[in-house]
């Protein structure tokens, strides 16, 4: 089981990794997909000894939703903005790699002093978790296309989910349904807000949106 884990781990450092460096948005969503699908395995493996209902459901919602159904959502938006690249960020892809890898020996440094509980088998779950969060946030803060702010909000709640569903069985359900509601909701109203803004707008440079005058 801690093999297992171990790769998805993995998994999700190269996800993001192809996150910071990749300019094209449709990739980026597919990824974002692929992390969501290996996170909603998450639940299964951790409590491998004890597989109780509420568990399978539990992944089976996190795979439909972060695999499919935000990944959808967002195709569809892209489709509409017919938007091919993140051309111009705020900070360039040859830096974003190479911040990469920074990032995630910091956050090994970080969290080699925290003690684990003892749900956590991997100890690659905090570091990678605090990673994928860290690269949520690089994502909303570095780019200028509301899409791909979006897809980093989804990468950090990605890494707010990775280390608290290692406590799946200590946390009641429909707290975590309740999580995946709210992300349901700001992917929605997102998704419809950078369809109204690029409408009106011909753009979806966020940066563009400050020029406005009232």
């Amino acid at each position: 089981m801690t093999n297992s884990v171990d790769t998805i781990m993995v998994l999700l450092v190269l996800t993001n990794l192809v996150l910071l460096g990749s300019s094209r948005m449709a990739t980026c969503i597919r990824v974002v997909a692929i992390q969501g699908i290996a996170l909603g395995v998450l639940p299964l493996l951790f409590a491998a000894d004890v597989l109780e209902i509420h568990l399978w459901v539990l992944a089976l919602i996190i795979i439909t939703m972060k695999g499919f159904v935000f990944p959808g959502l967002l195709s569809r938006t892209l489709r509409e903005l017919n938007v091919i690249r993140e051309v111009e960020p705020f900070i360039g892809y040859g830096i974003s790699m190479f911040a990469g890898p920074l990032a995630l020996g910091l956050c090994f440094w970080i969290s080699s002093g925290w003690p684990l509980p003892a749900e956590i088998s991997s100890s690659l779950v905090v570091p990678v978790a605090l990673f994928t969060t860290m690269t949520g946030l690089f994502l909303i803060v570095s780019r200028k296309k509301a899409l791909t702010q979006v897809l980093g909000y989804l990468v950090l709640e990605n890494g707010i989910y990775s280390f608290g569903v290692a406590l799946a069985r200590r946390q009641p359900v429909v707290v975590e349904l309740g999580i995946l509601l709210d992300v349901f909701v700001a992917v929605f109203v997102m998704g419809l807000a950078i369809f109204h803004i690029n409408r009106e707008f011909d753009h979806i440079d966020t940066d563009r949106l400050s020029s406005l005058r009232s």
